[in-house]
Parts: structure tokens; C-alpha cells; sequence
């Protein structure tokens, strides 16, 4: 078997069940598994699982262990030769597979290789490609200065070597994974994309970032941004400073505080109310056959390609009949305030979408 896709889930059903339509589009063409391993989801996950996409290899475990365990027995379970790391919250193209494939295969110094992504509203996520926070980056990070974090020497649809991948899209060889020892255990959540980047560089592989391939990161969606969450995402920095990079117990002192001082001061950022009140409603689809009331005005790809850009818009893609390539290269393209979007799920019963990158998405149920 040549991929191994694993998603580990977490109460992130309306999502899931859009990811692994754009999955199973994108390996028509390739020897693929697919393998969930759910976290102990409270919501409909698993029945989901069951119902639609009975093919899928699921892992139920009992309790949520965490981002890098999770992943971990999901690679246990892995029949592939190539792995790939996937969120739960991500839409790829009907090519991603094959290019990043053929390019990994092409190039066995590489250990991981990754994509551009971009968020709901299409807008570009700088965390795609990511420079080792060192003790001088993670300082400046904590107070706010990114310039060194992110790999500036990169635009972001160029492709290049980078240092420090995101863990929402990683692929690799299974044994290079079982090389470098995977995830480490210690970071529940967060940091540990950078930990097994790092050590990818320190065992003299290379890292890559293929710009020319975009994949839809909603994020979110399976954390709510709390003060846990702050406490693990900065909580992650400091455990591989003390992994990597501690030098005295004063150094390590100065850290701590500095974390614990954003921890205690920064504000989280409240959801903003719905960008859909007031924008006219564009349902997107090649079924001249499909109407419903629901939606103001229903175009084809090509009419929608064409329509002015002055109008305040909610785009509303029919994921039965436009491609996923045609809906990411179109956000990508237009990422302009005034256009909304949203997925209309396979099953039409339902559509979401993601406004923010830094807030929770929004799921509404149809009845059409």
C-alpha cells in the first residue's frame, strides 16, 4: 500500500465528514487507507463514521490522549509506505495525493513534506512554513514580534526547504517516522509538529514546503480557545525549550515567567457576529436541476467566475458537483472582505464554513 491518510478526531463530526469527502476524491488514483482515530468524541463522530464512510479504519479510543498519542497508535495501525498527517479540519484537492506523493518519492532526503494552506476565508496561514524557535525567535514570539517565526525567505507559492512544518498536513515514510520516533508524548497539544520537525533536522533530513499545492485549514475546530488552550499552545514552547535548548536554571526561570506573563495577559478573541446577515446568498453548482429557497441566487462555476466583485456575497459551494481544486483556487484568489464562504455538504444536509482563523467555525443544519 503506498498512503496511509490519518486523522485523529475530536467532536469534529460536520468537518470530518467534509475532509473525508475531499480525501476520498483525492485517491481515486493512489493504493490508499484511510484511518480516524477518534479521542473520545462526545458528539456524533463515530455514528457518522459508521453510516457514510463504513471504509474508513476507525480507532475509538476511550480517552482523549492527546494530539501526539493519538497520531501515534493511528501510525501502529498504518499498512502504508508513505503516512499522512491530516486534520480533521482541512479540505484538499482531487491532486494533492499525487503531487506530494511523486514529490516525496522523487526525493528521499526529505523527511516531511507539506503544503500551503489557507483558511476559510482563503486567506494565506503563515504557520505553513516556520523557522525553529529558538530561545531568541521563541522570545520574540512571546512578545509579539513574528518576523523571524515564519520563513520569510519563502513566498507562499514557492517551494523551497523549510525548517518547521504544521502538524494539520505532514507527509512522510512510514519509517522516517519510525525513525525519528514520532510525536513526542510529553506535548498533548501543540509543539509537537515543531519537536519532530526539529529532530527531523537533526538527524540531517530536510523539510519541504510545496507552495504550489494549497489545502483548506479551517482550524479550530476541534479546541476551544480558553485559557487551557493558551496554557498548551505556550505551555508547548516551553517544553521544547527545556527539551532543546535549556542552558541554566536562570535562563529556564526567565522563560517560565515570560510564558506564565502572556498566559495571564492575553486576550482571547471573542466570535464575531455572523458575516452572513445582510450578504446575499450564492448557491455554486454545475446541477441545473438542483433549486431550493433557501438561497437567493444559484450560479455555475463559470457565472460565478464572472460575477462582480462589488456585491456583499455568501458563496455557497455544492461540494456534490464543483470540484474542491475549483473551490480552493478561487478562495485563494479572492480573498476579499466582502465575499463570505461556505460548504454545502455531499449530502446537502447541512453547510459550514470558517471566518476566522483564530475562532471556532460554524455548522448549520438544512432542510431542503
Amino acid at each position: 500500500m503506498d498512503l496511509s491518510i490519518i486523522i485523529l478526531n475530536y467532536n469534529a463530526a460536520a468537518f470530518l465528514e467534509l475532509c473525508l469527502d475531499s480525501v476520498f476524491k483525492a485517491i481515486k488514483n493512489i493504493n490508499a487507507e484511510v484511518i480516524v482515530v477518534d479521542n473520545n468524541s462526545t458528539d456524533s463522530s463515530l455514528q457518522m463514521l459508521h453510516f457514510v464512510y463504513p471504509q474508513v479504519k476507525v480507532i475509538a479510543n476511550e480517552e482523549n490522549v492527546g494530539f501526539s498519542q493519538g497520531n501515534n497508535i493511528g501510525v501502529k495501525h498504518a499498512a502504508g509506505t508513505y503516512l499522512c498527517i491530516l486534520n480533521p479540519d482541512t479540505i484538499v484537492s482531487e491532486t494533492v495525493f499525487d503531487e506530494v506523493l511523486a514529490f516525496a518519492k522523487a526525493n528521499p532526503q526529505i523527511a516531511f513534506t507539506t503544503t500551503q494552506l489557507i483558511d476559510g476565508t482563503g486567506a494565506f496561514l503563515p504557520e505553513s512554513k516556520r523557522n525553529v524557535p529558538t530561545p531568541k525567535i521563541a522570545r520574540q514570539k512571546i512578545l509579539g514580534n513574528d518576523s523571524n517565526y515564519y520563513s520569510n525567505h519563502l513566498e507562499k507559492d514557492q517551494n523551497g526547504e523549510i525548517e518547521v512544518l504544521v502538524g494539520a498536513m505532514m507527509v512522510c515514510r512510514k519509517s522516517v517516522y519510525e525513525e525519528l520516533g514520532g510525536f513526542d508524548p510529553m506535548y498533548f497539544m501543540y509543539g509537537e509538529d515543531i519537536d519532530l520537525s526539529y529532530t527531523a533536522l537533526q538527524k540531517g533530513y530536510k523539510n519541504y514546503y510545496l507552495g504550489s499545492e494549497k489545502v483548506i485549514h479551517f482550524k479550530g475546530e476541534s479546541t476551544i480557545k480558553d485559557k487551557k488552550y493558551l496554557e498548551r499552545f505556550y505551555g508547548a514552547m516551553g517544553l521544547f525549550y527545556d527539551k532543546h535548548f535549556k542552558k541554566s536554571k536562570l535562563e529556564k526561570t526567565l522563560v517560565d515567567l515570560a510564558l506564565k506573563g502572556i498566559i495571564a495577559t492575553k486576550s482571547l478573541e471573542t466570535k464575531s457576529d455572523d458575516p452572513i446577515n445582510g450578504k446575499q446568498e450564492i448557491l455554486v453548482t454545475g446541477d441545473k436541476d438542483f433549486k431550493s429557497d433557501l438561497f437567493e441566487k444559484t450560479l455555475d462555476y463559470e457565472e460565478i467566475l464572472n460575477c462582480s466583485r462589488d456585491l456583499d456575497m455568501v458563496i455557497i459551494w455544492d461540494t456534490r458537483t464543483i470540484s474542491y481544486g475549483q473551490m480552493i483556487e478561487f478562495m485563494a484568489s479572492h480573498t476579499v472582505s466582502n465575499i463570505t464562504y461556505r460548504f454545502l455538504s455531499p449530502q446537502r444536509d447541512f453547510m459550514l464554513g470558517s471566518d476566522s482563523s483564530s475562532s471556532r467555525g460554524s455548522v448549520t443544519y438544512l432542510e431542503l
